[in-house]
């Protein structure tokens, strides 16, 4: 059975960090791995994607402030956040896809989703 299960959100404070892990179930490491995001009354975007190895792709938005990275040997996939902005409040998303791509329409599977929340 294939399974994508998120843990670690919550709240923050600005300029606070938090890590996100994804457990995946059921894929092989030839898929893409990645975190996606949806905020209130907005459309679901790209944050970062990750090949089976550490090549990397990152939205502007969160380069140089969030680091994707997948640990193979656990199936478990990471979202290191540091210096949370407000506008990173969302529900994000652990997604597996068989294209290196941040577009939503690329990904094949999608897990539950975690709450960030940022806010003073």
């Amino acid at each position: 059975e294939r399974r994508l299960v998120e843990s670690g959100g919550g709240s923050v404070q600005p300029g606070g960090s938090l890590r996100l892990s994804c457990a995946a179930s059921g894929y092989t490491n030839s898929y893409y791995m990645g975190w996606f995001r949806e905020a209130p009354g907005k459309q679901r975007e790209g944050v970062a994607t990750i090949n089976s190895y550490t090549t990397a792709l990152y939205a502007a938005s969160v380069q140089g402030r969030f680091t994707i990275s997948r640990d193979n040997a656990k199936n478990t996939l990471y979202l290191q956040m540091n210096s949370l902005k407000p506008e990173d409040t969302a529900m994000y998303y652990c997604a597996v896809s068989r294209i290196f791509s941040l577009r939503p329409s690329d990904v094949n599977y999608w897990g539950q989703g975690t709450q960030v929340t940022v806010s003073s």
